[in-house]
């Protein structure tokens, strides 16, 4: 099958990327197992350089729908791959939220149970988190103010500075190289950077497919109605937020960064 190379890279290090990461934010609301947001999002930054790493030879890694459009948006990958790509990033993502629910399924019963929380309710949200995510975080505290227009600009500014260090650290596919060595580490480094900013916010998704998948299953496993509890929730804030940042990264840098830099380095050839 053409392609199937990158459909079996891009849907392992989206399972490794969500496993990874939804599993740290699992382990600290049913167990504490963590402290602090910096705790989690260094688990989320190497979880997306852990998965770079395992997939890189196979895809280009993207790893994320917002990266993959970017990429097209910036003529550093065919349009003919994107429906890949695309396809198993969400079905990755969702099977890491079903391999964490049979991990932890009974533990978030029991959760729930001692909680008083009835799966489905607006205080299932407590729960449905490890599988979608919110704004304001649920567990930022009653001062956090975020209305939809914030939330999607959260959304969409973190994922600006994901896709444009993603840029500025590869050219297109060609990620395995030898002098690309640590581009996955300081991609997963920007990743917890962004996320120890805005996570209070909106629980920094930056990625469609890591939101989406895992939220549908979180609807078809009893959350329900809060798993999507407002409209705007699962498409415009998590979905066209990133995907709106990662396409302004990837003109920005494309058509105004890189042209300049072109020009820099044939005027240093010329001394």
């Amino acid at each position: 099958m053409r392609f199937m190379h990158d459909f079996v890279g891009e849907f392992i290090g989206t399972l490794l990327l969500v496993f990874f990461g939804c599993g740290s934010v699992a382990v600290t609301t049913l167990f504490s197992a963590h402290v602090g947001l910096f705790q989690v999002a260094i688990i989320w930054g190497l979880a997306v350089t852990l998965a770079i790493y395992a997939t890189r030879h196979l895809s280009c890694a993207h790893l994320n729908p917002a990266v993959s459009i970017a990429m097209v948006l910036g003529r550093r990958m065919s349009l003919s791959k994107l429906p890949v790509y695309l396809c198993a990033q969400f079905v990755g993502a969702f099977a890491a939220a079903f391999t964490l629910y049979l991990l932890f399924g009974d533990s978030i019963a029991q959760y729930e149970n001692i909680n008083h929380i009835v799966r489905g309710s607006a205080a299932s949200i407590k729960t449905g988190m490890i599988f979608g995510e919110y704004y304001p975080n649920p567990g930022t505290g009653i001062a956090a103010t975020v209305t939809t227009l914030t939330a999607f600009l959260a959304e969409a500014v973190g994922t600006f500075i994901l896709v444009f260090m993603i840029f500025s650290l590869t050219e297109g596919c060609n990620l395995g190289r030898p002098d690309d060595a640590l581009a996955p580490l300081f991609i997963g480094l920007t990743v917890t950077a962004i996320i120890s900013i805005l996570a209070p916010l909106t629980q920094a998704g930056l990625n469609p497919a890591r939101d989406l998948s895992p939220r549908l299953f979180a609807l078809l496993a009893g959350w329900g109605n809060a798993a999507f509890p407002d409209r705007h929730l699962g498409l415009t804030v998590y979905v066209l937020g990133p995907v709106c940042g990662g396409a302004v990264a990837s003109w920005m840098f494309c058509y105004l960064i890189e042209p300049l830099m072109k020009g820099r380095n044939s005027a240093s050839r010329c001394k």
